[in-house]
């Protein structure tokens, strides 16, 4: 094996999911502390006097305990080369979550043992699924009260219409919890310590050791016999095929805040999980031992350093290797250009890099070329991959800055955030750039528009909600605008544009489209797709 199919097989590119406070950021953290990235993992609540989990960059994620943008960081571990994307768990930002599963080759859905299978937890695993991404499940906070771990496998199962494979066991929860009983190795992995420390102090002990009594208690070790003898009789047999294609999921229980089973279920899966996997393109399927390097743009991020007003473009590389200093061919804008300050991220800390392989995700400077689910490639290749679907808004309102004399810093902001994907931006005909009408998926999303227009660019913002929930492209049959005194329009329903001139109409209810479609005969009506930036 060459030296670059060997980078290339020891690569894995996987996303953390979960609903809101499942523990994935925590997940997230252990899994660095392992690698070695970092030496101390932070708290993840929104406290001025605690660590900030690694993988939250922004002011707002620390200071409010949540995770509000995609994160990625990468790190060595065992031979393996990790790129982990941290995904915001809640719903209002799961567009970002959905770009960021667009880049992966797996999941890991988080869990938490007491709650089961949340709202949040359903959505996102219907967006792996339609991907066809193997899905491993961690079911986190086993060392506070859980529910029954067969009914939590059972709920999973029927929730979410995937079969359950448990690679390991718990032994009791809370203050019980004593480890985890690996079924493949017939071994029982018993922790104890824990906190912050790398690992938490795991012996491991077969289940037939006349020690284990002492080590465990007469009582959970009997309960445990009985779970294997009934786990071994009633759940299905392991098939990594099936893994590789969404249709059976390995379970492991541990704690990530205790490190108990982390490192465990992390070793099984690297080793169960793929390779980086081919992309859907213009021309098939792209695999990633092609010799024609090829990327596509997932997300973008601007102000990740606010000393320096930059913008970063963060690519999943499809194929072959990357070197710095070779042009590269721009599809979607039709030109070669070198690829600036080409660097690996962990979060918001930065390494310029000479050259990446396939399943990295690199982050360039962009001054403004790039949008996402563009494609770059080798010159000469002209093939897209396919392109990354945007969420219609479902909330609007008026913005606009309290200052009218920082007009120009509001519109540079405005624009920006949009390029990223978090919000949608529209206008009024025929009106000026005073002020913008923001549509969002989830309202949340306001708070940190509000929150970064104030700390990126200064402009305080004045905000008014809108009462309209659906938004349609409009077509004529000669393609030319429509103007609104041509229109028949209800009192819930209002003609904006796209920044790209497209013609839309907001409406407050399905009964207003309804309404307008029948009193205006000659407009086409389409759903919502695409960026507007």
């Amino acid at each position: 094996m060459s030296q670059y199919e060997s980078e290339i097989s020891r690569r894995r590119t996987f996303a953390i999911i979960s609903h809101p406070d499942a523990g994935k950021t925590t997940l997230t953290e252990k899994f660095l502390l392992y690698g070695g990235a970092i030496a101390q993992a932070g708290v993840v609540k929104g406290k001025k006097n605690t660590r900030a989990a690694t993988s939250d960059w922004m002011e707002i994620e620390k200071q409010r305990g949540i995770s509000v943008t995609s994160s990625v960081m990468q790190f060595q571990y065992e031979g393996f080369c990790i790129n982990i994307l941290d995904t915001p768990g809640h719903q209002d930002f799961s567009e970002d979550t959905y770009r960021t599963l667009m880049a992966a080759d797996s999941a890991v859905m988080v869990i938490d043992a007491a709650k089961g299978v949340e709202a949040q937890t359903r959505k996102l695993f219907q967006v792996c699924v339609l991907r066809d991404i193997p899905i491993f499940t961690f079911i986190n906070k086993m060392d506070r009260d859980a529910r029954d771990p067969f009914e939590l496998c059972e709920e999973i199962e029927k929730e979410l219409g995937i079969e359950t494979y448990p690679v390991n066991w718990p032994i009791g929860c809370g203050k019980e919890f004593q480890g985890v009983y690996h079924r493949e190795k017939q071994e029982i992995i018993h922790f104890s310590g824990g906190g912050g420390a790398k690992a938490a102090t795991a012996t491991a002990i077969s289940p037939g050791d006349p020690n284990l009594d002492s080590l465990i208690g007469a009582s959970l070790h009997s309960r445990l016999t009985d779970e294997i003898e009934l786990l071994d009789g009633a759940s299905c047999s392991f098939d990594l095929e099936r893994v590789r294609h969404g249709k059976l999921s390995p379970v492991f229980f541990g704690s990530a805040l205790t490190n108990f089973g982390v490192e465990p279920f992390l070793e099984d899966f690297l080793h169960m999980t793929t390779p980086p996997l081919p992309r859907h393109s213009s021309e098939g399927p792209i695999a990633s031992d092609d010799d024609r390097f090829s990327a596509f743009v997932f997300k973008i991020q601007a102000n990740m350093n606010k000393a320096h007003r930059d913008r970063i473009s963060f690519l999943r590389v499809v194929s072959s290797r990357f070197d710095a200093e070779r042009e590269v061919y721009h599809v979607q804008g039709g030109k070669k250009l070198r690829l600036s300050r080409p660097q690996q991220l962990m979060a918001a800390e930065r390494e310029i890099i000479s050259e990446a392989y396939a399943g990295d995700i690199i982050g360039v400077f962009d001054p403004g070329i790039f949008a996402i689910g563009d494609t770059v490639c080798t010159p000469g290749a002209k093939f897209t991959f396919d392109p990354i679907p945007t969420f219609a808004p479902e909330h609007f309102r008026r913005v606009r800055s309290v200052d009218t004399m920082k007009r120009k810093q509001f519109l540079k902001g405005m624009e920006q955030i949009a390029q990223e994907g978090a919000i949608q931006i529209f206008k009024t005909p025929y009106s000026g750039m005073e002020e913008v009408i923001v549509g969002v998926v989830g309202t949340l999303q306001f708070d940190v528009l509000e929150y970064r227009l104030k700390n990126e660019y200064n402009v305080d913002l004045y905000i008014e909600g809108l009462p309209y929930e659906y938004l349609r492209r409009i077509h004529t049959e000669d393609g030319a605008p429509v103007r609104e005194d041509d229109l028949i329009l209800g009192s819930d329903t209002r003609l904006v544009e796209d920044y790209k001139g497209n013609q839309l109409l907001l409406f407050g209810s399905q009964w207003a489209i309804n309404w307008t479609q029948e009193r205006n005969p000659k407009l086409t009506f389409s759903a919502f797709e695409g960026g507007n930036a």
